[in-house]
């Protein structure tokens, strides 16, 4: 018999299944009044000017790179030698901690949909189409700009 069962028992004078019963009940209550849930997210770790990511499952109260309950995977931002961004899924946990209601966060949502596990995140492709109209912009705007240099250029080697 635990210190805390023997002094529930002693003290009310119930039995030791009510006084179990009453601690879980009590659990309850409380997760309900701070109501707090599982979120799958990104805890940093590695060092300055070197992030690295660790995707967890935490509660939601917890510090970004604090306490988590269990890591489903990895993710470094920065480009390798092959410039390849580094990724890391369990993908069998992660489908767990989705069917036991774990939220996602944005930037993991983004990613899984990237990796292929979910359908594009709407903004990644707002992004994308943003990014390669600004591209295409940039390549206009110097293609003027080479044709007018040697407009500029032509003159005057007749001369």
């Amino acid at each position: 018999m635990r210190r805390w069962e023997a002094a529930c028992s002693a003290r009310k004078g119930r039995s030791l299944q009510q006084c179990t019963i009453m601690v879980h009940l009590g659990h309850a209550l409380l997760k309900q009044y701070h109501k707090s849930h599982n979120v799958i997210r990104f805890a940093l770790s590695g060092c300055t000017n070197r992030p690295f990511y660790l995707l967890v499952v935490a509660c939601n109260k917890r510090a970004r790179d604090g306490k988590y309950i269990e890591q489903l995977g990895c993710y470094d931002p920065l480009p390798n030698d092959h410039n390849e961004k580094v990724v890391a899924f369990n993908f069998d946990r992660l489908k767990y901690w989705i069917g036991t209601g774990a939220q996602l966060t944005r930037p993991v949502e983004k990613l899984l949909g990237l990796s292929g596990f979910f359908p594009l995140h709407p903004m990644t492709i707002t992004n994308a189409e943003r990014i390669r109209k600004e591209r295409q912009r940039m390549a206009t705007k110097a293609a003027k700009e080479a044709e007018e240099k040697t407009a500029e250029k032509e003159p005057d080697q007749t001369n």
